[in-house]
């Protein structure tokens, strides 16, 4: 339902009544201002929105080592081997 500014003033207690069963709609002069929605559908819309926002390199890697530490796993780190050194061209 769409409620006038004036009209969700005086009749707050009902705007809000509503709002647990649909979304209210606040209007001022033809124009949507405000939403009011029930604390569980915001609690949704909130959560979806979390979800939506993009991660990071960083942050997916510290999901990874959270995961692995979880079940335990350690990346093998092999020995290091001489290899040629890119300036001088000598082994180090």
């Amino acid at each position: 339902m769409a409620w006038s500014v004036a009209e969700a003033k005086q009749r707050l207690s009902e705007v809000l009544r509503n709002a647990a069963r649909e979304p209210q709609a606040i209007r001022n002069r033809s124009r949507d201002v405000a939403v009011v929605v029930s604390a569980e559908e915001f609690g949704e819309f909130a959560a979806w929105r979390a979800s939506r926002r993009a991660r990071t390199v960083g942050a997916a890697f510290a999901e990874f080592r959270a995961l692995a530490a979880d079940d335990g796993y350690q990346l093998p780190v092999s020995r290091r081997a001489n290899r040629r050194d890119g300036f001088s061209g000598r082994r180090k």
